[in-house]
């Protein structure tokens, strides 16, 4: 599969393709640590099933992942060959993000220029009179009213 996104170089489709072989590879907490690691030095099959509490064979399938979406180079023998990290992958990945990261910053500046240029005082609206309220204020008024006693009345 990477060998077919590899005719197509430079095509838009495969830039596509192979970013979401990226991200999916890089989906996995284990996978990711393996990429990690690889950043710091090639290591092989063996010594990179030593930290985890599963087999060498579920790491090898975990290699074949990041293998399918080009973000390691493996040996025929990676029991005893080290396996490599592609760096060029991280390229691609970069540029994707910094596009979109380049665009945000775009909002926020736009929104700082519009926060900018309002007044320091809070806009308030007028208070105008609702039905709730009109409401409230005739209940209000009979109440006032009907509480009041006249004078000379009985108590």
């Amino acid at each position: 599969m990477v060998q077919q996104l590899r005719r197509v170089a430079g095509d838009a489709r495969w830039d596509d393709e192979r970013l979401s072989l990226v991200f999916s590879a890089l989906g996995d907490p284990i996978r990711r640590d393996i990429v990690a690691r690889l950043a710091d030095r090639d290591e092989t099959l063996t010594e990179l099933a030593a930290p985890y509490g599963i087999t060498v064979q579920a790491v090898a399938k975990h290699l074949r992942v990041l293998t399918d979406a080009g973000l390691v180079t493996r040996p025929a023998d990676t029991y005893r060959k080290p396996v490599h990290l592609e760096a060029e992958v991280f390229d691609l990945m970069t540029k994707w993000i910094e596009r979109y990261r380049r665009q945000a910053e775009e909002r926020y500046r736009r929104l700082d220029d519009v926060l900018a240029a309002m007044p320091d005082e809070p806009h308030r609206p007028p208070v105008t009179a609702t039905k709730a309220t009109t409401a409230t204020t005739a209940t209000a008024a009979r109440t006032a009213t009907t509480s009041r006693t006249e004078p000379g009345a009985p108590s």
